[in-house]
This record gives structure tokens, C-alpha cells and sequence, in this order.
């Protein structure tokens, strides 16, 4: 198949280009730059511009089978400073990109959501997908947005969404600046000597998924028939003093705690059911948390090496 991936330049957008390489299908990617990790490889064609880039996002939608929609300009902990600028970015834009696939006859999109905010504060654990969204920061307000206009667009015009809620993925790749991913941040932090900062008694319940399941499940999506919603998680729930402890264990490196007041928009716990990702698309993850943050720690401690070079 022909698929553009939209953010393909990213984190977890790499290493779905690299599934779906694998898989032998043919992929283009649409993202603001390059990746920082490694060359353009030869076999993908690239678009270089900005999400708003109306011209260029439909010169590179066209043939297309496939999109993978993974593009977000906010994280949940900036994202409420500018609820406009999230609305006007993310979901102004991914509309606009709905109706591109309309014009171009495009109808199957796979998109990213966030299965740790748009639930809101569970109120069953593990959480379905059936379950009530109550997002309680604009960053899950404008998933939610944008799931339901992909709702609509399938209603009224045959487009066919599967929309999948990713718990928090970790893995090589991950910036670590501490805006976003907590594994990378914390697991820098320890390398450095550096402080580790957590947000209240470090009781706070997530998620956690190795980056090449959550791309493996994307492959597995965009290749399906599939429509609706599906969770992609590990099922099981990790506290930030569990979390630190397991990086010890990966680094061998005793980590320095700090801990400050909560942030009121953090959800206390979340753990995803991945049920139905299991029976509708035979996928569960491969690969456990310890082997994960080990993997992630070999890759962090050579790239760093190499900048200190």
C-alpha cells in the first residue's frame, strides 16, 4: 500500500516508518523537518512544511491508501496555556486535512489519540473504550474534538478512521527535555547526575508502552479494515517511584528525588484495556517494561557518548 504518515519525522513516527518499510509498502512523510537521528533514507519521499501547509499536504496525499495521522503541536503540559493556539493548530489543521482526503478520494486514515487524557479520571480500571470522555486538559479536549470529527466525516462522507488511544510510549528516539516523556527525562536525569523533579508523592498510575509495539499496532491498523476505537497499551499500571526504581535497574544508577507540589491537571491513574486490540487485530505488546527501559538505556547511553565526542 501507499501510505503518508503525517509527523513521520518523530519519535514514534520513525519508528512507524520503519515497520511499515519493513512490511514492504511504500510510504512518503509529511513533517515541518527532518529527523535529528539519521539521513532521509532513499525509499521514502518527503514533504517538508508546516501542518498548515494546505498545497504541499495535498500534493502529498495524492495516490495515497493510507493516512497516518500522528501530528499534535501541544503536549498535555503546555497545552492548556493556549487553548486557542491548540484549537488553531491541531484541530482547525486536522479538519482541514479531512477534507483534503475528501477531495483527493482518500478514505482510510489512522489516527493517534491519546488514551492517558481523553478518559479523563477513570472511573473503572483498566478503561475501556466504551468509557465516558471527560478530558480534564485542552490537549484531550482537542483529541476528542478531532475523534469526533472524524465521526462525522465518516457519517457523512464514507471516510473510514480507526482511531487509536496510546497509552505513554517510551524507547530510542525520545527527546528528554522533561515537556514530554517521563522514561527518557527521568532516564537522562539519572545519567547526568541530575535531580529528577516529581509532581506530588509520586503515587500518579500510567501506562507505559515500548515505541515499536505502539508501531507495530499502527502497521497492523493501517493494513486492517478495521474502524472505530481501539486502546494500545501494556494493560498493566507503573507509579513514578515504581518507575525510578525500574530505571535504577536499567542504569545501575541510584537516582536523586525531588518532589514538589501535584499539578492539577495530572490524572491520578490510568491504565488502558488492550481487549479489544487483542481479538479485533490479534496485537499485544511483545516487549515487557524492564527489557524496554533496557533497550532505551543502551540506545540513550551511546547517543550520548556520541554528542559528548
Amino acid at each position: 500500500m501507499k501510505i503518508l504518515v503525517l509527523g513521520g519525522n518523530g519519535f514514534i513516527g520513525t519508528h512507524i516508518l520503519d515497520e511499515l518499510l519493513d512490511a514492504g509498502h511504500e510510504v512518503r512523510v509529511f513533517d515541518r523537518s527532518h529527523e535529528v537521528w539519521r539521513k532521509p533514507l532513499p525509499s521514502v519521499r518527503y514533504y517538508l512544511g508546516d501542518f498548515a501547509n494546505t498545497p504541499l499536504l495535498a500534493e502529498a496525499m495524492q495516490g495515497i491508501d493510507v493516512v497516518i495521522h500522528l501530528i499534535s503541536t501541544t503536549v498535555p503540559s503546555t497545552s492548556n496555556l493556549d487553548p486557542i493556539a491548540d484549537i488553531q493548530s491541531n484541530l482547525e489543521n486536522s479538519v482541514r486535512l479531512f477534507q483534503l482526503m475528501r477531495s483527493a478520494n482518500v478514505e482510510r486514515i489512522v489516527y493517534l489519540s491519546s488514551g492517558g487524557t481523553v478518559y479523563g479520571i477513570p472511573s473503572i480500571l483498566p478503561v475501556p473504550e466504551t468509557h465516558p470522555l471527560n478530558p480534564i486538559c485542552s490537549y484531550g479536549i482537542v483529541k476528542v474534538a478531532i475523534e469526533k470529527y472524524l465521526g462525522m466525516f465518516e457519517y457523512l462522507y464514507g471516510l473510514k478512521p480507526l482511531i487509536v488511544r496510546a497509552s505513554n510510549p517510551f524507547g530510542p528516539r525520545q527527546g528528554h527535555q522533561g515537556v514530554q516523556g517521563v522514561v527518557s527525562t527521568f532516564m537522562h536525569k539519572i545519567l547526568s547526575d541530575e535531580k529528577i523533579t516529581i509532581w506530588g508523592d509520586g503515587s500518579t498510575k500510567r501506562d507505559y508502552l515500548y515505541v515499536t509495539d505502539l508501531a507495530r499496532m499502527c502497521r497492523i491498523a493501517a493494513e486492517s479494515n478495521l474502524t472505530g476505537v481501539v486502546n494500545a497499551g501494556s494493560g498493566r499500571g507503573l507509579n513514578l517511584v515504581e518507575l525510578v526504581q525500574m530505571i535504577e535497574t536499567a542504569t545501575g544508577k541510584g537516582a536523586d528525588i525531588e518532589y514538589i507540589a501535584a499539578r492539577s491537571y495530572d490524572v491520578p491513574e490510568i491504565v488502558l484495556n488492550i481487549e479489544k486490540a487483542r481479538t479485533l487485530l490479534g496485537w499485544s505488546p511483545g516487549i515487557s517494561m524492564q527489557k524496554g527501559l533496557s533497550l532505551q538505556f543502551g540506545w540513550m547511553a551511546q547517543d550520548m557518548k556520541k554528542n559528548q565526542i
